[in-house]
């Protein structure tokens, strides 16, 4: 499964701490199989589930909010410098990991995508955060995870979570997601 979620991921290698990137790789290889998803089922686990037939995959959504985190980020350093601290292996990680627990969160019955009985209770960034925490990464990833979506919006939000809260916003509404 690792070799397999390396290639699905290449944006690890950019995590330049060895440790960190390993880390990052336990937590997605927990969640996968946590799933029970098969990893044929992978590409076909939609990024959400409030547009109905979104033709992208969870996957691909995961490397597109990544990127678009880090060209957000990239634009902040050129124009504020350090005013605005950026960690980018943490941007990273936290950018392959916000979404994780959505393999928690979906189930797959006959090849119709749905909320799984865990998923009713549990949405994914409570179990990406806790997955985050019992692989010991970081504060500022768990913090990135469990603030990404709407659950964060009644706390603090570092600058890094700001940037990916929106880089995650902006990729869901312009694929016609309503919040």
């Amino acid at each position: 499964m690792r070799e397999f979620l390396k290639s699905k991921f290449p944006e690890l290698n950019d995590i330049k701490d060895a440790k960190l990137r390993e880390g990052v790789l336990d937590v997605m290889v927990e969640a996968v199989e946590l799933s029970g998803f098969k990893k044929e089922e992978l590409d076909q686990v939609p990024f959400t589930l409030l547009i109905p037939g979104t033709p992208v995959g969870l996957i691909h959504h995961i490397r597109a909010v990544t990127d678009t985190a880090l060209r957000a980020a990239d634009s902040m350093t050129q124009f504020f410098g350090d005013r605005i601290p950026i960690n980018r292996d943490y941007l990273i990680a936290g950018g392959l990991l916000h979404d994780i627990g959505k393999f928690s969160e979906y189930k797959n019955e006959a090849g119709k995508f749905g909320k799984s009985e865990f998923g009713k209770l549990v949405r994914h960034p409570f179990s990406g955060a806790g997955l985050a925490m019992k692989h010991g990464l970081p504060a500022e990833i768990v913090h990135l995870i469990a603030t990404h979506a709407g659950e964060g919006d009644k706390g603090y939000r570092t600058p890094m979570s700001v940037i990916l809260h929106h880089a995650d916003f902006i990729n869901f509404e312009a694929l016609g997601g309503k919040i």
